[in-house]
């Protein structure tokens, strides 16, 4: 019972954050104009792959990002701090500039229209998954428990959760017309403002729970 409580809990931690900061419903929307030349079966074949590659980047960050960055003498509460401040800040620029970032993401997912094998780049990174999904992602691999016996857990959940949102990126991908149809660039920044706020707060407890870490290994010997 307590396993499936850790997945669960992992799960439900990791999926706002991976999903807020992936934002495929946004994505669908520039996704639909940069392949707009291309016949639709090879846009939703396009639109799978890009979601395999995406889970792909999405795992290996939340499996290995942590314990690469120890290797080089970080420790995990500085990751910590570091990790929720980047998505702190990544975060708060989607909440006050929704239109800064899909210009910026627009710019990414140019040379799409004109080259032949894109899905990795630019599609999966920069443009799905760039340096602020991997830098979620790591941050969430450095809020795993200490206990050995809770890492499985937690891992399972963070990863199912990575999974979800590539399953999302297919299905908004794959869809991307009748999203646009249907929601359009206004509801579109409504949606990412929202995800963005949920961000903010994800961000802001890896801070918190940094700082914690941080204060307890300093003053902890001289208690």
């Amino acid at each position: 019972m307590e396993i499936l409580s850790g997945i669960v809990g992992s799960f439900f931690i990791a999926l706002p954050a991976l999903f807020s900061i992936v934002n495929p419903i946004g994505g669908a929307l520039i996704y639909s104009q940069v392949t707009i030349s291309r016949p639709h079966p090879e846009r939703v074949s396009l639109a799978y792959r890009v979601a395999f590659y995406s889970a792909i980047v999405m795992l290996t960050s939340l499996w290995i990002g942590a314990t690469v960055m120890s290797f080089f003498g970080v420790s995990i509460e500085a990751l910590r701090v570091a990790g929720g401040s980047v998505v702190a800040a990544s975060a708060w620029h989607m909440l006050y500039d929704p239109k800064e970032n899909e210009d910026r993401k627009q710019d990414h997912a140019a040379p799409a229209k004109w080259g032949s094998d894109v899905a990795f780049f630019p599609l999966t990174m920069p443009f799905t998954t760039g340096p602020g999904t991997i830098s979620v992602a790591i941050a969430l691999s450095a809020s795993r428990p200490a206990a050995t016996p809770e890492l499985l857990p937690f891992y399972a959940g963070a990863s199912a959760a990575a999974i979800a949102v590539a399953i999302a990126i297919a299905v908004c991908y794959a869809s991307a017309d009748r999203l646009v149809a249907m929601l359009g660039p206004a509801r579109a920044r409504v949606l990412t403002r929202l995800s963005a706020f949920l961000l903010l707060c994800i961000g802001v407890q890896i801070l918190i729970s940094g700082i914690q870490g941080a204060l307890i290994t300093t003053f902890a010997p001289h208690a």
